[in-house]
């Protein structure tokens, strides 16, 4: 199994300066690199200081001439809000300009903030639906000489300009949860990115099984990939990994307060949350993050990702994104590469398993 990185410029306070958090993203960027990662995952976000990520490719165009060896992934491009000769072409330059480094990750979206002010009255559905027609037309695009007459976009014989370096193109991911996204994804040859958010073993099992199930009815042609992204913190002594715990915890209440759409954002941070709507919210709590995410010692984290390799997946995505300081994030992912990081066993989808 293959380890990753997956993280945005973060800014819970309007005190932290945009370019120190991007500067502070690229040197965990860097770290990623020199200790051997796979890749490193950079996502889509509009108007939320939460996660700035207006354009994944600009990122990783420069991540790219930092680095020498990771592959650089989009996780993940927001399917209705790029036309399908837009994204196309995007891509394509961006894996020329990485020297052929692309994995082009694509969803349909989850945050119903982005949706209505982007494209007013669209929902996961609706979303969902333009994932569904937005990857074949850039599949056939990039074959070249493609009219394209669907529900959402229409338009004549057109070649993608430039064409990408990898042939036949690169890597595509679908970012999937329910069986119809994991089947949509199979029978197009995409690979699966998953994550769990703060759940646990349970639904890590019930995604990949989602996956081998889709790859057994639908025998792809080649082998293809599942990715587990979740968050994770490798600490020093268990009073550490409780505090990470704490810090998670928060994260996920200020995620889940996104998601929902209903606090009062301004200059893109939301109303903050205080302590006593935190300790309320009983969804979410930091005995949980400590049981369900990858939370522990390296030892631990290690057992962790075994059990996850065991399996089946393919890739494992540390999610850096907490609210946790740089120092804090730094040295965790540091502990993970020395600690952590070590040969695992590759395993794929055959459509029989």
């Amino acid at each position: 199994m293959k380890l990753s990185l997956f993280l945005h410029m973060e800014r819970v306070s309007a005190d932290d300066a945009q370019d120190q958090l991007y500067n502070e993203m690229m040197e965990l960027c860097e770290i990623a690199d020199r200790g051997g990662l796979h890749a490193i995952w950079t996502g889509e976000h509009h108007g939320m200081n939460f996660t700035i990520a207006p354009n994944p490719f600009i990122n990783l165009v420069d991540i790219a001439h930092r680095t020498k060896n990771v592959r650089l992934g989009t996780g993940t491009i927001i399917a209705p809000f790029t036309h399908p000769i837009r994204l196309a072409g995007e891509a394509a330059m961006t894996d020329i300009i990485t020297n052929g480094r692309l994995d082009l990750g694509i969803a349909r979206g989850a945050y119903s903030y982005e949706y209505e002010r982007l494209m007013p009255g669209m929902d996961a559905w609706g979303a969902g639906q333009r994932m569904r027609e937005l990857i074949p037309a850039v599949k056939a695009l990039w074959k070249g000489d493609y009219a394209h007459q669907g529900e959402f976009w229409q338009f004549p014989a057109t070649t993608s300009s430039p064409l990408p370096k990898q042939q036949p193109h690169p890597p595509i991911w679908v970012a999937a949860r329910d069986p119809n996204s994991h089947e949509f994804a199979v029978k197009n040859g995409c690979n699966v990115q998953c994550t769990p958010l703060h759940q646990g073993e349970e639904e890590i099992t019930r995604l990949i099984t989602t996956f081998q199930a889709a790859c057994r009815e639908y025998s792809p042609e080649k082998p293809l990939k599942i990715m587990l992204l979740q968050h994770g913190y490798v600490a020093e002594d268990e009073a550490d990994a409780q505090q990470a715990a704490v810090e998670l915890n928060r994260f996920y209440n200020y995620f889940g307060a996104w998601f929902k759409n209903e606090r009062p954002v301004e200059q893109g941070l939301i109303k903050p949350l205080s302590e006593e709507e935190i300790a309320a919210n009983s969804y979410y709590s930091a005995e949980g993050m400590r049981k369900n995410l990858a939370i522990g010692n390296a030892d631990e984290v290690i057992a962790r990702l075994k059990r996850y390799e065991a399996l089946g997946y393919d890739e494992y995505a540390l999610w850096l994104d907490s609210g946790m300081s740089f120092a804090r994030k730094k040295a965790s992912l540091e502990r993970f590469i020395r600690h952590v990081a070590q040969p695992f066993t590759k395993r794929r989808c055959h459509g029989i398993l």
